[in-house]
């Protein structure tokens, strides 16, 4: 029996986080594959704030990144949000990691390391918060050639795109009417949730289009509304939001090719494409800009100098900046709208006032000579308003 109980005695358990390993390279793919317990690997240099944080909302256990997750080329946000969100990152495994570690195998991340059981099948460099915060600071030296080539690709894309950005040409039409009219744009940026229900008295109370950016239109039926207007690849929308009644505008290349189109297609949805160079965010504000509405309440929008610089807008980083520009005075950020919105009186406030307006006559009357004539009228009022009601039915 000793013997027997030996044998059957279950191993100590293995130090480290366990997950279910998701592979890939292309990240988008990858996202959209992500469940609560597994673990990312991917291969992305200069890890975006946009990726870590679509990684935190898919409630990965860790991270492998083929690739160093910060190059030094400028400060980018990911890592930091990965671990501030108590996220393991092992970084710089090497490109052999997504050959190595087979998807859907159960992998164990300790260290710096990649394990199948007790074998190691990769390692690199496990990132802390300190070890970030060194290189975030190495990092910032790279910010000046970023500014510079930033500098360039804006006067690329002004050359590519300047019928657009300065006269509209190529905006399609919409069926919602837009024009006088405010609108809230929500794309899935940083704390987008949030803000949307912080603007819930300004949306009950000004009733402005609704345009929903890729996934910021689920965010919209999430927080209770319909959205009137969907921008981006619909690939990374949600049947539901697809069929919510929404006009579905679908992003173009250049040569007018749009992947997503045939997603709408094939769910019996119509859809209009705008060929561009710009991400969906910028085409959003675009369209809307276009259709002349009176003022653009943006959520999710991010606009800081590290915001620009991350990889995950490096590519539309010009027509960030362009869009912007164009959009002037009439572009606001939805937690401005919040504080101001709330900085107002509210109808509870003013019952309120009321009912102590009230309360202090009836006290006044009260105490005074000629309170109890006034409480003799009120009785015999109604005594009369009664009798009478009453005799109506008698």
């Amino acid at each position: 029996m000793k013997l027997s109980g030996l044998l059957h005695r279950s191993k100590p358990a293995l130090p480290g986080v366990t997950g279910i390993a998701r592979v890939d390279r292309r990240t988008t793919d990858l996202l959209r594959r992500l469940s609560p317990g597994d673990v990312a690997v991917l291969d992305q240099l200069d890890l975006d704030r946009a990726t870590a944080a679509a990684l935190v909302d898919a409630e990965v256990v860790g991270v492998v990144n083929a690739s160093p997750s910060i190059s030094g080329r400028f400060p980018n946000m990911g890592p930091e949000l990965l671990l501030d969100a108590g996220v393991p990152l092992i970084d710089g495994v090497g490109a052999d990691a997504l050959r190595v570690v087979k998807e859907g195998s159960k992998v164990r991340l300790h260290e710096g390391s990649v394990f199948l059981g007790e074998q190691e099948l990769v390692s690199g460099t496990r990132q802390t918060a300190s070890s970030v915060a060194d290189q975030m600071v190495e990092a910032k030296a790279g910010m000046s050639a970023q500014l510079e080539a930033f500098s360039a690709n804006t006067i690329e894309f002004l050359r590519r795109e300047r019928t657009l950005i300065l006269e509209g040409v190529g905006v399609p039409e919409l069926r919602t009417p837009v024009r006088g009219r405010q609108v809230v744009v929500v794309a899935p940026g940083n704390g987008h949730v949030e803000d949307l229900k912080a603007l819930k008295r300004y949306l009950g109370e000004h009733r402005p289009v609704l345009v929903g950016v890729e996934s910021g239109a689920d965010a919209l039926r999430e927080a209770g509304h319909t959205p009137h207007v969907i921008v981006g690849d619909p690939d990374g929308i949600s049947t539901a939001a697809l069929r919510s009644g929404a006009e579905v505008v679908v992003p173009a290349t250049t040569d007018g090719q749009a992947p997503g189109l045939s997603r709408v297609q094939d769910l019996g949805i119509g859809a209009v494409t705008f060929p561009a160079s710009g991400n969906a965010e910028d085409l959003a504000l675009l369209l809307v800009d276009v259709h002349e509405a009176d003022l653009v309440v943006t959520v999710g929008f991010q606009a800081t100098l590290r915001e620009f610089l991350d990889r995950g807008r490096s590519g539309s980083n010009p027509s960030t900046f362009l869009t912007r520009l164009r959009l002037g005075s009439k572009l606001v950020d939805a937690k401005a709208v919040a504080v101001l919105h709330r900085s107002r009186v509210s109808a509870w406030a003013v019952v309120l006032l009321v009912l102590a307006a009230l309360v202090a006559v009836a006290a006044a009357v009260a105490v005074s000579g000629v309170g109890g004539a006034y409480t003799d009228w009120v009785v015999d009022t109604w005594h009369a308003v009664t009798g009478w009601v009453g005799g109506l039915f008698s």
